[in-house]
């Protein structure tokens, strides 16, 4: 406490007692910092020491969160630090509040990067996060009159207490220019640039906390800013204000998380993003084996090994093929050797259409010396084909990885990479039966699987310390470093006493949102309802459409029979949709129109209520997964890759409603039929009327009369201002075949609902199933996951 009073003193020269909250947030960050840079720098220090070897994940999303309450519970001291504020007269939730969630991420693929830097430090590994340092994040959702509406998101306009700028480790990336291909007098080819774009990259770095264990790790963030050469201005100002203008496009690259792509600008833009992470990382990890390791570079793979976190930093497999070749004269044959043992690749994907590839043109125009590489790597790969797998050639449109000019991205991963792993065991055997099948036939054993993970210690520990406590008073408090010591709770499932205890904190948790909810909306609901919950990523796939035509069909029973016996339900979302997915933020718009009626009818007796709470981000799951009753798990079965929305919230006692799609499988394989509410068409169902047909989403239209009443609402205006307002969703529904099965899958998702409410109605019987889900949750665990990783394709040892 007495340090606090005196960091506020020294940092505002007021009392604690004359400081905003903002100011003591900052003073007590500074006081973490002091604690974490000793134990960085000599992390750092025995990772040489021990010449271990090094991971870099590549990715464009991190989705880290605020920090200062994890980096206080990983060093041991949130218990002293809340009991500095309260003693100090401040509400410690009040003083974490401050910090703004960083702006570096947008969905599943973000937090997974995040949650396995937290498990990489936690476990001891050397293994570090690289990344753009975004001035503004993904955007701030505001709802106004019920339309999703962006706003920008600057994370960055107050200081960032946890990041650590290393200009002198600065590096420049190029793009543009000409290039000379010339001979040297070996026989050897030369390549020289010429009129190129520099731009400097100068990294932030922020330390990554393992728990109570002084590692701490680097989650490395490059920036782009502009680069002046020494004699810049000495022809003139011409060239000076020149340069200036260019400054702002060069400072773009590192501007905005994912702009706006639907013009060809944005599109470039995307581009220069991709090359400039994997340029500047390629060119770090080189120089940091040379100074670390005196061994040659042909040897890199022995202490090096590079995971592509999706397809947006492919672009890292011909940026290594040019350092090795135009610096460092490595043949083409050597080049590719090396890289094929450093890289390492994660799918996250089903969808063919999400599978991200770039105009040859742009490639060329941009990059025009990677454009030669990956042209070169193609030609090679596919006259591989043609003579080794003669049974494929006609497949080597489908496998080329430049084909009618476009640039296939995840094909130039599958190519260069010496492993690729799928995020669920239904992911990865999509992945080799289906959407990759030919490349599985060449590359059998390259193919693997490493289902997602979760960060307990966030997710639980940190978001639940109420259930985490009364966990420990249980089994011990082991399961904090090994979570698969949850499975202890399966001896406590049918006792009374400790289920009463569970149900009070759940009762607590809940009511706390409800006071949360009240206080952003202005909405009552009550905390003995169920709380219903699909929190994610706004996707056609994802159906949030289900469930709101599920909300109608409860809303229109209720209109025509107020007194039937339902327990009441609290409906929750939060959820983006992409600034230019028109349907998406249409379905947005649906959810909030059908709450601003549903909420305020008297006539249902306040039986059903809808939340949609705005802009959501870490900081408001933390807030909604503890309080949670049911998961809302419904995506199309096949679509989604793993999920790990469903693992916190089963973590935290919910029950999931889910098809059998992604991880959804694996909880349900541990937890078994009677812990668990799965429903609908299964992958192969899905799979078999997407190649052969025979779904008409017309027939159910005609046969059900629930969903024709609810189609019908959309169609004449029920839900809007005025008819046909939600057309598009109607036209997509009827006219468009249901692409994702909405339709199809209602009626079995109505019926496991009454389930869902039947089993809510016997207390003992629904917590005994919330305490088994918990019992198994430490299963998916990001731990676990990191260490196959580890053991299976990283070959990285712990300290």
């Amino acid at each position: 406490m007495e340090k606090l009073q005196a960091n506020v003193m020294k940092d505002t020269g007021k009392e604690v007692s004359e400081a905003s909250n903002k100011e003591i947030f900052y003073a007590l960050t500074s006081i973490v910092n002091e604690e974490i840079v000793p134990a960085w720098v000599a992390t750092q220090k025995k990772y040489k020491e021990k010449n271990s070897k090094q991971m870099y994940y590549l990715s464009m999303e991190f989705l880290i969160g605020s920090l200062l309450k994890s980096n206080l519970l990983n060093c041991g001291l949130l218990p002293l630090a809340d009991l500095a504020l309260q003693k100090l007269g401040r509400n410690p939730e009040m003083i974490y509040a401050q910090e703004h969630d960083a702006g570096l991420g947008n969905g599943g693929l973000g937090r997974l990067a995040a949650c396995f830097l937290d498990s990489l430090a936690s476990l001891q590994y050397a293994g570090h996060g690289y990344g753009i340092r975004y001035r503004y994040g993904l955007f701030e959702q505001r709802i106004i009159h019920g339309n999703q509406v962006e706003l920008p998101d600057y994370w960055l306009k107050d200081p960032y207490p946890w990041e650590h700028r290393k200009e002198n480790e600065a590096v420049h990336v190029q793009f543009h220019g000409k290039v000379h291909m010339l001979q040297r007098t070996d026989g050897s080819l030369e390549f020289k640039y010429e009129n190129t774009d520099k731009v400097m990259a100068v990294p932030y770095d922020i330390p990554i906390i393992g728990y109570e264990n002084n590692v701490v790790n680097t989650l490395r963030l490059w920036s782009a800013e502009a680069y002046f050469e020494e004699n810049d201005g000495i022809e003139g100002n011409h060239k000076y204000f020149h340069e200036l203008d260019h400054q702002h496009s060069i400072e773009q690259i590192s501007g905005f998380l994912y702009p706006d792509d639907s013009s060809y600008e944005g599109k470039e833009l995307r581009l220069k993003q991709q090359y400039f992470l994997v340029s500047s990382t390629i060119q770090h990890v080189i120089k940091n084996f040379k100074k670390d390791f005196q061994l040659p570079l042909s040897r890199l793979a022995e202490k090096v090994v590079i995971q592509i976190n999706d397809t947006h930093p492919s672009l890292a497999i011909p940026e290594m093929m040019r350092i090795l070749m135009d610096e460092e004269r490595f043949s083409w044959e050597d080049a590719w050797k090396v890289t094929t043992k450093v890289f390492a690749y994660t799918n996250h994907t089903t969808m063919s259409e999400a599978l991200e590839k770039w105009p040859k043109s742009m490639i060329n125009y941009l990059l025009p010396r990677i454009y030669m590489i990956i042209d070169e790597i193609n030609e090679r790969f596919c006259q591989g084909i043609w003579f080794d797998y003669p049974e494929l050639r006609d497949k080597i449109p489908e496998m080329a990885i430049i084909a009618y000019e476009q640039v296939h991205m995840a094909r130039l991963a599958i190519v260069g990479s010496f492993s690729v792993n799928g995020v669920a065991r239904i992911h990865t055997e999509i992945l080799k039966k289906q959407e990759m099948k030919n490349f599985y036939t060449i590359f059998p054993d390259r193919f693997n699987n490493k289902t997602n993970g979760i960060t307990h210690r966030r997710w639980l520990l940190q978001a639940n310390p109420k259930l985490a406590t009364l966990i420990s008073e249980v089994i011990g408090t082991q399961w904090i470093k090994r979570p698969k010591q949850l499975i202890s709770l399966l001896k406590y499932t049918k006792d009374r006493g400790l289920l009463e205890k569970f149900d009070q904190v759940k009762l607590e948790n809940k009511k706390a949102l409800a006071n949360f909810i009240f206080d952003r909306t202005g909405i009552t609901v009550d905390e003995q309802s169920i709380f219903d919950v699909q929190i994610k990523r706004l996707h056609e796939y994802k159906r949030q459409l289900l469930n709101i035509f599920h909300i109608i069909y409860l809303y229109n029973e209720l209109k025509e029979n107020p007194s039937i016996d339902m327990t009441p339900r609290i409906f929750i979302f939060g959820a983006k949709a992409a600034p230019s997915y028109h349907l998406a933020k249409e379905v947005i718009k649906l959810i909030n129109t059908v709450a601003s009626i549903v909420n305020y009818d008297p006539a249902i007796q306040g039986k059903l209520k809808v939340i949609f709470l705005e802009n959501y981000n870490v900081s408001l799951a933390e807030k909604i997964i503890p309080a949670a009753d049911v998961s809302e798990q419904i995506s199309t079965a096949s679509k989604e890759a793993s999920g790990t929305g469903n693992m916190k919230l089963m973590m935290n006692g919910a029950l999931t409603i889910g098809t059998l799609d992604g991880a959804n499988i694996e909880i349900h394989d541990l937890v078994g039929d009677s812990n668990i509410f799965i429903f609908g068409l299964t992958a192969d169902e899905v799979l078999n009327y997407y190649q052969n047909g025979g779904y008409l989403a017309r027939d159910i239209y005609h046969t059900d009369d629930r969903v024709r009443k609810i189609l019908d609402q959309l169609n004449k205006g029920a839900f809007g201002l005025h008819d046909m307002e939600f057309k598009d969703i109607y036209y997509n529904i009827l006219y468009h075949n249901d692409p994702y099965f909405v339709l199809k899958d209602f009626e079995p998702y109505i019926e496991t609902h009454e389930l869902v409410e039947q089993a809510y109605r016997d207390r003992f019987t629904w917590l005994n199933m919330s305490l088994n889900n918990i019992a198994y949750s430490g299963k998916f665990s990001s731990d676990q996951t990191v260490q196959e990783y580890a053991n299976d394709i990283w070959k990285i040892k712990r300290l």
